[in-house]
């Protein structure tokens, strides 16, 4: 679960990380006011988007000369007239896809004096399985391409969780960054922040890009990106009353209240599967022969027939679908419950496009007569590899 940019700021000043004041606006006539109670001179308009890469992004139908998601404002009514530009439109990124996002929200904030940008962020490393600081001197730049060009500019270490954050872990993050004097206590100060608050709210990322130091001489958190692991939120309330499903895809915010593990891709074979392994080799065998997984979905070891039928339409409302391979190895999950799924499912949404069906394990037998006696147009597999071949040669004609 991703939040935005200026809840992630709020649970910051939470914690006592420095960050700059600002407003969230969500309606054009109250951008004035919003930005009226800042003190300026300066004032940054920013879309809030589930999506980095706002600064260099553009706006679909922007006119010539036109800034990003990002922009400086010299006065209250220039941040007024900036952000009645960005609500209700699209924004496309590098991260959102020539798709893009709508901006929905804007936030107005003080402006900084910006001596240095540096890049910070914690993770959660699989690795080592443990809580992973990440520091460059790059900040502002895609983390993955100071990575790739010059990775010697790039510090990463775990952090032992049987005595969690220590002063020594902040002093090396401050040494490798540069910073020097009253630099270094801010900075082991506020590693130990965001460390407390990364453990207590169960994230799995928190990102800082850029940590600045600024004109003065301190250390400021100018934005912030924050992911939390999502079978973790029902423990945290507060966490889960941020959550903007607006930003999130229709089709994985459905298969979400069904408890089913579904990711939208842009390929054009819908597929349903049991288990996160055999869906994977599901997809890799799809690609072998020629074709591209529309979706990675999980139905799970306990799915029910209304489960397999809510899959089954999440799959079918995707347009880009042009086939379907249902790949089910029944252990715990039984083939006759996927069979009435899936013919419980085409009679309420229709049959489209072509369906193949592969069923082994658990009443297999019966699983197949259910869907022989269906009267459906589905195209029976005896394994792996013949569905994958029967589906591909289906939607490619």
């Amino acid at each position: 679960m991703n939040i935005h940019e200026y809840q992630a700021k709020a649970l910051l000043r939470d914690y006592g990380a420095p960050v700059s004041d600002g407003r969230v606006v969500f309606k054009a006539e109250d951008a004035k006011t919003a930005a009226g109670e800042l003190d300026g001179p300066l004032w940054v308009v920013k879309a809030q988007i589930h999506a980095g890469g706002r600064g260099k992004g553009s706006f679909k139908e922007a006119s010539a000369g036109e800034k990003g998601g990002v922009r400086l404002a010299k006065s209250v009514e220039e941040a007024a007239e900036e952000t009645a530009r960005m609500l209700g439109r699209t924004l496309v990124t590098h991260q959102t896809g020539p798709v893009g996002k709508q901006v929905n929200r804007v936030y107005i904030e003080d402006g900084s004096g910006i001596e240095r940008e540096l890049y910070l962020a914690l993770l959660v490393d699989r690795q080592s399985s443990r809580i992973s600081f990440v520091c460059s001197t790059e900040g502002g730049m895609d983390i993955e391409e100071v990575a790739a060009s010059t990775p010697e500019k790039i510090l990463s270490f775990p952090v032992d969780p049987a005595t969690g954050y220590q002063g020594f872990h902040g002093r090396r993050i401050a040494f490798m960054l540069g910073l020097e004097g009253a630099q270094v206590k801010q900075c082991v100060k506020l590693m130990g922040q965001l460390y407390q608050l990364f453990t207590d709210k169960d994230m799995e990322m928190l990102e800082i890009n850029p940590l600045i130091v600024t004109d003065s001489g301190d250390l400021k958190c100018l934005d912030a990106k924050m992911g939390f692991d999502g079978n973790a939120v029902y423990r945290h309330g507060d966490i889960a009353a941020l959550r903007d499903e607006t930003e999130e895809d229709p089709k994985e915010l459905a298969a979400s209240k069904y408890d089913l593990n579904y990711i939208a891709l842009d390929g054009e074979i819908g597929c349903m599967v049991n288990g996160a392994g055999l869906a994977m080799a599901t997809m890799d065998i799809i690609k072998l022969y020629g074709a591209e997984p529309a979706n990675f979905l999980d139905v799970g070891g306990g799915a029910t027939t209304e489960k397999v039928t809510e899959a089954f339409k999440i799959i079918t409302s995707d347009p880009n679908v042009k086939g379907i391979l249902v790949n089910i190895f029944g252990g715990i999950m039984r083939c006759d419950v996927i069979a009435e799924g899936v013919i419980a499912a085409v009679k309420e949404v229709g049959l489209q496009v072509p369906l193949v069906v592969r069923l082994e394990g658990t009443n297999v037998e019966k699983g197949k007569e259910i869907i022989a006696n269906s009267g459906l147009n589905v195209i029976a597999a005896e394994n792996l590899k013949d569905g994958a071949e029967k589906i591909v040669k289906a939607v490619k004609g």
